[in-house]
């Protein structure tokens, strides 16, 4: 028999406001929905939103359990009393539920304005920044890749302290205020919440003698040279991560990462599409009329191409594997040959009298011309 307590409890999924068949991420999302909503942090002396919040983390903690759970689709809320769920019984949290304990660190790292968090004692150490800087490279260096020497300016340890910020002789010790935790605790409703120590910015370290060098600081400013390796096929705008090349961390935290941007300059010939290469090639009336072969630039240098008679201005000629080699080595690209054939300007007196002969005799010869005109021809009959 169910008494007055059990009656009163809502159904935990009503509560969640999610199906009965709805998976984990889905209870999750929208319980973290609710938590940010009904948390006390943002409803100070409100107990309705605290009631609120406690009812969804009690119907969370027990759908996130999958023995608890199957317990209550079968039994209801007496299936799961007593198993030291739920805020209502008093039981609190139980060391297990690791995916409401998320939820709850991405709630406070909101709230609180920091990052989640988990375990004890803080860090001592800050990460360094990372870094990002643009490089020019040829199209070819793009196609085939290229070893660049950089130069940037970036934070790095203090040869003077090794880092530790204090005189040569001293050392660090630890904040008074937080105890060296890094971290204030407070109680907020049925919950102790932590955020950084003021004072120490979350290191739980104080320094009372500072290097001279670097100001207490840990780190000083310096220009490096790197060589950056640069793989073939990389294109426009894509990026190089250089891990551990950024700023230095304080204080034994660790360092930042490089991030190198591509910038590729136009080439005076070739133009890129994916790993295919581009260009056009301009060829005579009589090569295009009688074919020819002729030399074409590529990447590789130049090769000999046969033009067929009859081709027309627009027609393209596919080189295999003869564009851009596909990033990480499995295979290479094509080169796209579009012909264009040119009209010749300043004709010679002998120049003029020769085509002035081949359009007497050209009418038959030129099948876009019979077709276009065979058509213009029905069109206004």
């Amino acid at each position: 028999m169910f008494n007055e307590d059990e009656m009163s409890k809502r159904d935990y999924y009503e509560t969640l406001g999610v199906q009965k068949g709805a998976g984990k991420d889905e209870i999750k999302k929208a319980y973290r929905k609710l938590a940010m909503q009904f948390h006390p942090d943002r409803n100070p002396d409100n107990k309705e939103a605290e009631g609120k919040f406690k009812e969804a983390s009690e119907a969370a903690e027990v759908l996130l359990d999958d023995n608890k759970r199957s317990r209550y689709d079968q039994f209801g809320h007496a299936g799961v009393d007593g198993m030291g769920g739920g805020f209502g019984g008093g039981g609190g949290f139980n060391g297990d539920f690791a995916d409401l304990g998320d939820i709850f660190g991405d709630i406070f790292g909101d709230i609180l304005g920091g990052g989640r968090r988990r375990g004890g004692r803080r860090s001592s150490g800050r990460p360094g920044n990372d870094l990002q800087m643009g490089i020019n490279i040829t199209f070819k260096e793009a196609a085939f890749g290229v070893e660049k020497t950089i130069n940037i300016t970036r934070q790095v340890q203090c040869e003077e302290c090794d880092g530790s910020g204090a005189q040569k002789g001293s050392g660090p010790t630890s904040c008074d205020m937080c105890q060296g935790m890094g971290e204030i605790r407070r109680q907020q409703g049925f919950f102790t919440v932590a955020t950084t120590c003021p004072k120490c910015q979350g290191s739980g370290q104080m320094i009372k003698d500072p290097c001279k060098s670097c100001h207490g600081q840990g780190r000083k400013k310096k220009k490096v040279e790197l060589e950056v390796k640069v793989p073939a096929g990389i294109d426009e705008g894509q990026r190089l991560k250089l891990s551990g090349e950024g700023d230095s961390g304080a204080m034994g935290g660790h360092n930042g990462d490089l991030y190198v941007q591509i910038e590729i300059e136009q080439h005076e010939i070739f133009e890129r599409d994916g790993f295919d290469v581009h260009c056009r090639v301009p060829i005579s009336f009589s090569q295009a009329a009688l074919g020819a072969d002729m030399e074409v630039p590529t990447l590789d240098g130049k090769v000999l191409v046969k033009i067929p008679e009859g081709i027309q201005s627009g027609e393209k000629m596919r080189l295999r594997g003869k564009g851009i080699v596909k990033l990480g080595g499995y295979g290479q690209g094509d080169q796209i040959v579009t012909i264009h054939v040119e009209t010749p300007t300043k004709l010679s007196h002998d120049q003029k009298e020769l085509f002035k002969k081949l359009s007497e005799v050209e009418k038959n010869s030129n099948p876009m011309s019979r077709g276009f005109f065979d058509k213009v021809k029905e069109l206004f009959q």
